[in-house]
């Protein structure tokens, strides 16, 4: 794309071909996170006590569940067009997913799955949430390489004083505008939400079983609030609300709440290991 008498390169989305088959950046991205999660969650549970088979059973279920809800998600707030075009409601390889719509997803198969298993929901949680939020940080790349997920329009002088790099400011030129990159906000609080938590969990009579995942709550949540407010793409209600700030907005105070709620019970563990 030709981008103010420079000559940019957009990154091509597609990774590779395998005959017919188009095989996106977006998918690779999206596969490397839910690996590396799994693999941390696996060391983790080792030390909670937590056999790391159910790790994989739990992933068996939770991935076609969590993709569902993240595609009815969206098409229920999309519902007007999708209302209008019910061939496309399955069509998820042409995008529209939510990331909230997954992560509810998530939490209801491992509600069942414990349920199921007999194991502690809380210390569950406790160990998959820092590796969530990793792999929603990594996750966000792949919104990069789609061109999508970004926020209003800027300039190429506001970009390059906030430091960023070269490469991505020119992906960041989207329908002849230079774009706020909402995805590398939004990617750089995750991760950073990730290395305090790998760094405080373990910390002696800090965190009470639930709290690491009550912690990961009010930090993606408080993040994404901010952040969503920059996007041109949300998922809105009516033209003014925005349905991930709202739902941020909730998730935060239900988890204070209910953080706060807790530690007047006695008898909860602390992590001490």
């Amino acid at each position: 794309m030709i981008n103010l008498g420079l000559t940019t390169l957009a990154l091509n989305p597609i990774a590779f071909n395998f005959g017919p088959i188009q095989v996106h950046w977006y998918g690779i991205i999206i596969a490397t996170g839910v690996v590396l999660a799994l693999i941390l969650s696996v060391r983790e549970g080792r030390r909670r006590g937590i056999d790391e088979d159910y790790f994989y059973d739990y992933l068996l279920w939770a991935l076609p569940v969590a993709i569902i809800c993240a595609r009815f998600y969206y098409v229920a707030f999309q519902w007007p067009y999708y209302s209008q075009h019910p061939g496309e409601i399955i069509a998820i390889w042409d995008g529209g997913i939510a990331i909230y719509g997954a992560i509810i997803g998530g939490v209801l198969t491992l509600y069942f799955f414990c349920r199921a298993r007999q194991i502690s929901m809380w210390t569950m949680m406790d160990v998959i949430s820092p590796t969530l939020i990793m792999a929603q940080g990594i996750g966000r790349w792949g919104n990069f390489m789609n061109q999508e997920a970004f926020g209003t329009i800027t300039t190429r002088a506001a970009l390059v004083s906030q430091h960023i790099p070269e490469w991505i400011i020119n992906q960041m030129y989207i329908g002849n505008h230079y774009r706020v990159p909402t995805f590398l906000y939004e990617s750089l609080w995750d991760l950073t939400g990730f290395v305090l938590l790998l760094l405080l969990r373990h910390r002696r009579h800090l965190f009470k079983r639930g709290e690491v995942f009550l912690t990961y709550v009010m930090w993606y949540s408080f993040g994404r609030f901010f952040i969503e407010g920059m996007r041109t793409d949300s998922l809105m209600i009516g033209s003014v609300i925005r349905v991930s700030q709202v739902l941020s907005l909730i998730l935060f105070v239900v988890a204070v709440i209910i953080l706060i709620a807790r530690r007047q019970r006695t008898g909860l563990p602390w992590y001490v290991n």
